[in-house]
């Protein structure tokens, strides 16, 4: 047993299917009258639909969040906000509109309030993302985590099965690497293994059922369970490279995720038996194969893609996006600095092409 320091996230969790109904309450116990709604352009449906049951305690709806929190949009933001007085945010969508809320809460401390609508699972998570210049900036911080998720699996139901599979990826992704965190500890491991079972399971379920409400359930369980450990723990080169490809070539956070989490873990797994160990028990496949195989199946087998050729990528950039991660490497299990720079050009190789691990 290593050593290891635990400090749980201070947030609240109201799961299950129908539980919107509870969002009068929660929004009482935050101790709020004055909420803004979040969502992107598409969402503005379910954004209406919530301010709606608040009422008198809605005072607007900001319906401009995109990928990646763009510094312009997150100033738009705070702006709305401080005019309209809000005294908190209500984020409904995925990523990228929790990133939106906490962009807000990070100048001005409004609690936020998440209700996810996909599995990104960055709701439970203190780290925000703001784009400037071409380049996403990260960090962390107590006063973006949101004060209470709600989980309602009926809200998914109509979230698109390819954009489904590729969420999923993204959350197993923090599972994933939460596994082999410098700073990772018994709790997060049992948490990532199951987030990735749970994820694993659910997933060719949504894609053969996209109205199972237990398939969804399963699903967003797993996202919460995956989110909670990139909560808690530190990220390594998955989320380096995805940071890199997404702010810096903006492309799709949730595909871009799903197509480098095999690589990834193909590039740490020689350092790292024990985590791969874990992965490949919690992927349950009936066959022999490593976790980066079974993650790139994983997509693969349910729609998802897996080159970023695919997604919008072009191979005469791949030079600048192996310089932009080695120059200013996270901390990862495998040394990833300048000194590795072929390494990491072959990896995105591989990514580019889509590739399937070994």
């Amino acid at each position: 047993m290593k050593d290891f320091v635990y400090n749980s996230q201070p947030s609240r969790v109201v799961f299950g299917a129908g539980s919107l109904a509870h969002l009068e309450r929660e929004i009482e116990l935050l101790g709020a009258h004055r909420a803004l709604v979040l969502c992107t352009p598409e969402q503005q449906g379910q954004a209406q639909m919530v301010a709606e049951r608040l009422g008198g305690r809605a005072v607007g709806i900001f319906a401009r969040a995109v990928m990646h929190v763009p510094i312009e949009t997150a100033r738009e933001a705070r702006d709305e906000a401080r005019r309209l007085g809000a005294d908190c945010a209500i984020a409904i969508g995925g990523g990228s509109t929790t990133g939106l809320g906490k962009a807000i809460a990070l100048e001005s401390g409004l609690p936020i309030l998440a209700i996810p609508t996909t599995y990104a699972g960055s709701e439970m998570t203190p780290i925000y993302g703001i784009t400037e210049a071409g380049l996403k900036k990260t960090g962390k911080d107590a006063r973006v985590l949101p004060r209470t998720v709600i989980y309602d699996p009926e809200l998914t139901l109509t979230l698109p099965i390819s954009l489904s599979v590729t969420s999923g990826m993204n959350a197993i992704a923090h599972a994933a690497e939460g596994l082999y965190a410098r700073d990772g500890n018994p709790v997060m491991s049992l948490m990532a293994e199951e987030g990735i079972r749970a994820l694993a399971r659910a997933l060719p379920a949504v894609r053969q059922r996209s109205n199972d409400v237990d398939a969804r359930a399963d699903a967003l369980y797993g996202a919460w369970l995956c989110g909670t450990v990139l909560g808690n723990v530190g990220m390594a080169l998955h989320h380096k490279l995805c940071h890199t490809l997404g702010g810096s070539f903006n492309l799709p956070h949730a595909e871009v995720h799903t197509v480098v989490l095999p690589q990834a873990i193909a590039f740490n797994a020689p350092t790292v038996p024990e985590a791969m160990s874990r992965i490949e028990r919690a992927l349950g496949s009936a066959e022999p194969r490593s976790a980066a195989a079974g993650l790139f199946d994983l997509a693969r087998d349910n729609g998802a893609p897996v080159a970023l050729r695919d997604i919008g990528m072009k191979e005469a950039d791949l030079d600048r996006a192996a310089d932009l991660v080695v120059n200013n490497p996270y901390w990862n299990p495998r040394e990833i600095g300048v000194a590795q720079r072929g390494e990491i050009r072959r990896l995105l190789q591989n990514a580019f092409e889509g590739t399937r691990p070994e």
